[in-house]
C-alpha cells in the first residue's frame, strides 16, 4: 500500500559510516570526493555508507537492495543502532535515535522496532511459543497474556499445532515464520527485515513473500526490508532504494525503478526483468477519463462532449456499473419518443484486479476499444488502464512525471 504524502516516520540525513582506525580523517577525504577505493589504499579504512538521505513513510514496505558489499545490511543496522554512524542522523517520529542513552535505546528497541534476521535467530532451547513470546517476556508482560498473544500470531503465520516444538524440529520456512511471528508479537510500529527470506528455497521464499504481503494488508506496519534480489524487491516493495558502494543510486516506486533507471548501474539491474510479469494494473492505472453519475442522457452527452471522450464510466454513487459509448447515447437521443435510462445503454465489460500483471491485462486491452476498469476483489473501483499505457510500459521508459511515454 502506497502511503499518503505525510511527514515520513523515518528520516535518514547525511548518514555515513567508516570502518577502520581513522574514521574522522577518512570522512574528510570522503567529503572531498575521494573514491572509497582510494580511501582504503590511503588509510586502510572501509567506507560502509556515504551520505545517505532517505524518507520512509508509515505503512510502506520500503526495500533497500544492492549487491554484496553495497552497504544495505550496514544501513539497516543503523536504524536500531546495532551500528553507530560516523556521521549523520536517523529520526524516528522526530526522535534522533543517535541521541538516545542506553536505557532509552533499550526501550526503543523493545517497543518501536522489531527485527527479523536472515538465519532466523531463534533460541534452540526454547519452544516455538516461548520464542514468539520472548519479546513480551522482556517487556514484563504476564505469562498468561504473552502466551495468548503468541498463540494468536502463530495462527496468523500458519503454525497452529507447533507451539511445543523446538526450532530444530522445524523446516527452514517454518523457522522463519516463527521469527516473523516473534517480531510481530511485540506490536512494534516498525519491522526491520534483513535478508529475511534469502536462506529459503525458492518455493518457500515465494510463499513467505505472499504471506508478508497478506499480513501487511491487515497490519499496515512500516517495514524496512533488505534484499539483494530485484524480483523480490519489485514484488513486495512500495518503494525501493538501490545502493552501490555505500551510496544511493536511486530511490523510487518499483515502476520508476523499472521504467526509468537513474544510471547505468540500475539499468543493468533491471535489464533482464520481465516487465509483463512484474508490472501490475495498480501502478499504471489512472482515474476514469469520463465519470458519469447523471442518469439524464443529454447531461451525460454534454459531459462526454465537453471532455472529448468517446466512452464514459457509469457510477451509482461510488459503485462502478459499466461503460457507455457516446455513439450509443447520441443514437438514443436522436430516436423519436422517450429516451431510455443511461444504465440501459451500458455494456457489460471485463475488468481486472489491481494486482493483475500486464501479462494478464494485455489480451483484454487489445480486444477492447476502451481503457479497462480496475476493480478490487471487494468490488471497489480503483481506476482504468489504457491499451496505450500497457504497450508503453512494455516498450518505453517513463517521463519525469512518472507517466509512461507514448
Amino acid at each position: 500500500m502506497l502511503s499518503s504524502p505525510k511527514d515520513p516516520i523515518v528520516k535518514v540525513r547525511g548518514l555515513s559510516k567508516i570502518f577502520g582506525k581513522s574514521p574522522k580523517a577518512s570522512l574528510t577525504l570522503l567529503h572531498d570526493g575521494v573514491p572509497k577505493e582510494e580511501i582504503l589504499a590511503k588509510t586502510g579504512d572501509t567506507v560502509g555508507l556515504n551520505q545517505i538521505d532517505l524518507d520512509i513513510h508509515q505503512g510502506d514496505i520500503f526495500v533497500i537492495m544492492g549487491l554484496s558489499g553495497s552497504g544495505k545490511s550496514t544501513l539497516i543496522r543503523h536504524f536500531n543502532r546495532l551500528i553507530d554512524p560516523t556521521e549523520g542522523q536517523i529520526l524516528v517520529d522526530g526522535i534522533d535515535v543517535m541521541q538516545l542513552d542506553t536505557q532509552a535505546l533499550e526501550q526503543f528497541r523493545r517497543h518501536k522496532m522489531s527485527m527479523v534476521f536472515q538465519h532466523f535467530g531463534l533460541m534452540p532451547h526454547r519452544t516455538v511459543i516461548e520464542n514468539v513470546a520472548y519479546g513480551l517476556m522482556v517487556q514484563g508482560v504476564s505469562k498468561l497474556e504473552r502466551t495468548k498473544k503468541a498463540g494468536e500470531w502463530l495462527e496468523a503465520v500458519g503454525l497452529v499445532g507447533y507451539e511445543d516444538r523446538y526450532p530444530s524440529q522445524l523446516s527452514g520456512g517454518q523457522q522463519q515464520r516463527v521469527g516473523l511471528a516473534r517480531a510481530l508479537c511485540t506490536d512494534s510500529e516498525i519491522l526491520l527485515m534483513d535478508e529475511a527470506f534469502s536462506a529459503l528455497d525458492p518455493l518457500i521464499r515465494s510463499e513467505m513473500q505472499d504471506q508478508l504481503i497478506a499480513l501487511q494488508e491487515k497490519l499496515q506496519k512500516t517495514i524496512i526490508f533488505i534484499t539483494h534480489d530485484l524480483d523480490e524487491a519489485l514484488r513486495i516493495g512500495d518503494y525501493i532504494a538501490i545502493l552501490k558502494d555505500g551510496k544511493l543510486s536511486q530511490v523510487g516506486r518499483p515502476v520508476d525503478i523499472l521504467l526509468n533507471p537513474a544510471d547505468d548501474y540500475v539499468e543493468a539491474f533491471v535489464r533482464d526483468v520481465n516487465r509483463a510479469r512484474v508490472l501490475t494494473a495498480d501502478v499504471l492505472m489512472q482515474p476514469p477519463a469520463c465519470r458519469l453519475t447523471d442518469e439524464n442522457l443529454e447531461d451525460a452527452l454534454r459531459q462526454m462532449r465537453g471532455e472529448e471522450k468517446e466512452y464514459g464510466y457509469v457510477f451509482n454513487e461510488n459503485d462502478f456499473r459499466g461503460i457507455v459509448s457516446r455513439q450509443a447515447i447520441e443514437a438514443e437521443i436522436s430516436k423519436d419518443g422517450e429516451c431510455c435510462e443511461l444504465t440501459q445503454l451500458m455494456e457489460a465489460v471485463p475488468s481486472v484486479e489491481p494486482g493483475a500483471s500486464l501479462e494478464q491485462i494485455l489480451p483484454t486491452s487489445l480486444e477492447q476499444p476502451y481503457p479497462i476498469p480496475v476493480v478490487s476483489d471487494k468490488g471497489n473501483f480503483q481506476g482504468v488502464v489504457s491499451r496505450k499505457d500497457v504497450i508503453s510500459a512494455l516498450t518505453e521508459r517513463t517521463n519525469d512525471n512518472g507517466s509512461t511515454a507514448a
